[in-house]
Formats: C-alpha cells, sequence, structure tokens
C-alpha cells in the first residue's frame, strides 16, 4: 500500500500508470489467493478475517488518497469507507462473540466493482470520460450499500455463539 498511495501522490502520468498496475495487481492477487484458497480447501479462520481486510486496505489506501488531492469525489468515499468501517466492525463484534462473517458472495462482486471505479480514477483519462468514472463509481456505491445491508440484515439473522 505505501507504494500506491507515494505513485499516487506524485500525479504524474508514468506515476498514475505505475499506480494503476500495481492497483490491479493488488486485486488480481488477493482474488487469486481466495480462489486458491477454496479450490484446495485451505481456507483458515485467519484467512477468513485477512482476506477481507486486504480488501479493505486495497480500497482504502487510493481512495484516501485520490480523495486528499481532489481526484476522487468524497461522496463516494465516505460511503465505500463507512461502509468498510461498519462491516468491519460487525466482524469484530462477532469474532468476539464466537462467530466469524466470511466474505459473501455480493461482497466479492462489490469489490470487483469498485476495483474497476478505484482504477479509472487512477488512469490519466481525459475529462471526457468522467461520465464513465462517475457512472462505474455510481454503480460501485449502489452495490457497496447493498452488500453493507446484506451482511447486516445476515448477522441479524444469526445469533451469535456466547
Amino acid at each position: 500500500m505505501p507504494v500506491l498511495v507515494v505513485l499516487i501522490a506524485a500525479q504524474t502520468k508514468t506515476a498514475s500508470y505505475a499506480a494503476t498496475a500495481v492497483f490491479l495487481v493488488g486485486g488480481f492477487s488477493d482474488g487469486l489467493d481466495g480462489y486458491l484458497a477454496r479450490r484446495h480447501g485451505m481456507i483458515t479462520r485467519t484467512g477468513a478475517w485477512l482476506d477481507p481486510l486486504s480488501d479493505k486496505l486495497l480500497v482504502a489506501a487510493p481512495v484516501l488518497t485520490m480523495t486528499a488531492l481532489g481526484d476522487f469525489p468524497v461522496w463516494g468515499a465516505v460511503i465505500i469507507l463507512a461502509r468498510e468501517v461498519a462491516v468491519s466492525g460487525l466482524r469484530v463484534f462477532r469474532g468476539t462473540r464466537g462467530t466469524s462473517m466470511p466474505a459473501s458472495d455480493i461482497a466479492k462482486v462489490k469489490t470487483a466493482a469498485q476495483i474497476v471505479a478505484i482504477t479509472l480514477y487512477l488512469l490519466p483519462l481525459p475529462s471526457s470520460a468522467n461520465g464513465a468514472r462517475l457512472a462505474a463509481l455510481s454503480l460501485a456505491v449502489a452495490i457497496t450499500v447493498y452488500s453493507g445491508l446484506d451482511y447486516f440484515l445476515r448477522a441479524s439473522r444469526r445469533p451469535t455463539a456466547s
């Protein structure tokens, strides 16, 4: 994440392309890691907790950096980060009560949508791409809100172990 933040902060075309590459490699490797763990039955409690955390860090680092630089809409950053904090809090709460909340299928779609939207903001695209950026971000935010609600609804239906 530090390399990604430094590249974004550099605000040059070359650094933007490099930041995009670092971000996409991070997203791809995170997805591949989860896929391989499920495919080979190597799922652990630690992995079930760390994988969603790494997703959150992968998203939060560029969103916070670009927002601070004025290159990412504040409303999008607030909604995305609020959901991530709320779901993390829910996971911690459930974890202290002996139950886990592994990543849901909709959360995986959410992460993919966020990666697409963030990639469009990382790339040094012309202003004519602003509509596509906004559309991708709007879709990602809608899925983000939906997936957050889904976590809380699922948690309310499953009692915690005490």
